[in-house]
């Protein structure tokens, strides 16, 4: 089982060009379950755990044990995806003859609208690193820009910092992105993100110029080292601008994201279009935005409507 896992975890990055973070995440679901598998299920020692040992039982219990530890729905649902994916490739690499993760049921999971900002609320938050006091000229920029091209093309956080200025075609505000499964996509961006991008670059050398080894992948945003930005800064410049603006809290790189399809929708955008700029390989996935509209527009019928309020 413990080899099983490795050379999944090793075709998940190498053939099929995961990120780390998706690596990661499917890393640790699955060193739970066959801990799980071992210690509680099975009671052997982990090395002799094999593939076969694993039933639809097996997997149930894993499930109502990740339940009783309290762990979310969602989480659970991930981690039971991870186990049927490796479990469809032993079956793939015949090394089994059926997915026993196959046949369990994912865990329902609550009905959740994703949270958007109004255009006032963005506006507020992509002014503040122009309009707050800042302790380095150069960051500020960096951080505008930042603000602009998350709201502007609903780039993921990992598509941000791992974007090259080669893939940056700034006359013609279009952006080369490698998403998810290392798919491609060109998303377009408006004139203030090109403006920001514009002031960014004009300070970007001086702060590459003390990076430790120059590349030929140039990073877009540099963190005050001259390095490539990480997932968790970003995250970090985001609670501070936040912080600045006033806006609510719980505002996250992905709510950026979420509110420039929503406004996309809003503005009459199809659904079509939204799903090839997010990048989804499901329009299924996309399609949570109508729900979203859906309230948004019941919400306004119930203020205004004189009948709606009896």
């Amino acid at each position: 089982m413990r080899r099983l896992i490795h050379e999944y975890l090793e075709h998940l990055h190498g053939e099929r060009h995961a990120s780390p973070n998706t690596v990661r995440k499917y890393d640790e679901a699955l060193r739970r379950f066959h801990e799980f598998l071992a210690r509680d299920y099975l009671g052997k020692d982990a090395e002799t755990v094999r593939p076969e040992d694993v039933d639809a039982t097996a997997v149930r219990s894993f499930l109502a044990a990740l339940t009783r530890d309290g762990l979310a729905k969602r989480s659970q649902a991930q981690m039971l995806s991870a186990v049927r994916s490796l479990f469809r490739y032993a079956c793939l690499q015949g090394t089994l003859t059926a997915n026993p993760a196959q046949s369990v049921r994912t865990p329902k999971l609550p009905k959740t609208l994703p949270r958007h900002l109004r255009p006032g609320e963005v506006e507020n938050l992509i002014e503040a690193p122009s309009e707050g006091v800042v302790l380095d000229e150069r960051l500020a920029r960096r951080d505008r820009a930042i603000l602009e091209l998350l709201y502007a093309a609903g780039l993921r956080v990992s598509e941000l910092v791992g974007l090259d200025w080669q893939a940056v075609d700034l006359p013609a505000r279009v952006l080369r992105v490698r998403g998810k499964g290392n798919k491609e996509r060109m998303v377009p961006f408006g004139r203030p993100a090109a403006e920001a991008l514009r002031s960014w670059l004009e300070v970007w050398e001086s702060l590459r110029t003390g990076a430790p080894q120059v590349t030929e992948s140039e990073p877009v945003f540099l963190n005050f080292r001259g390095g490539r930005l990480t997932d968790r800064s970003v995250r970090n410049i985001l609670d501070r601008w936040v912080d600045q603006a006033a806006v609510a809290r719980g505002v996250h790189p992905h709510t950026l994201r979420h509110t420039f399809a929503t406004h996309l929708l809003e503005a009459g955008a199809d659904l079509r279009t939204i799903q090839e700029l997010l990048g989804h390989s499901s329009l299924s996935t996309t399609q949570k935005y109508t729900h979203l509209d859906v309230e948004r527009l019941l919400a306004v019928y119930r203020d205004a409507h004189p009948r709606a309020r009896k």
